[in-house]
């Protein structure tokens, strides 16, 4: 069974919404660098054992961005890779490298659903000492 060939075009449709995936993870990089950095003075300043914990699930989470951007920018690669392949008539290899492309981005993606899910409930544990009150 083959494949019907794959447009130059269809590839450079991820470059928007990598770029976009990418800009969002660095901000969210950004972020979570501009706590750490907070709670580690507090933290050197005080010792309190539960800065420590958030340090901690902060590491991890900057960890899984890390990834997060790895994949993307592997990515965006392969993707540039399939274009070139597909401007020099190389069905084959450069459809092979698309499909590889889509899924490091649904990889990248997936990632990105744990981290938000670990920040949701991150703000869920700091939040539990706060009683809310009805109006």
């Amino acid at each position: 069974m083959s494949l019907p060939d794959l447009p130059l075009s269809t590839p450079s449709l991820l470059f928007p919404a990598i770029s976009l995936l990418m800009l969002a993870f660095t901000n969210r990089f950004l972020g979570l660098a501009a706590v750490v950095r907070g709670l580690h003075a507090n933290w050197q300043a005080t010792r309190e054992p539960m800065l420590l914990a958030q340090i901690q699930s902060l590491r991890r989470r900057i960890q899984i961005i890390k990834h997060m951007q790895t994949l993307g920018v592997l990515s965006l690669m392969f993707c540039v890779a399939s274009m070139t392949l597909l401007f020099f008539g190389r069905q084959a290899g450069g459809q092979a490298t698309f499909g590889v492309s889509l899924v490091l981005m649904l990889a990248s993606l997936t990632l990105t659903l744990v981290e938000i899910q670990m920040s949701g409930t991150a703000l869920d544990l700091q939040l539990r000492d706060v009683k809310c009150r009805e109006q």
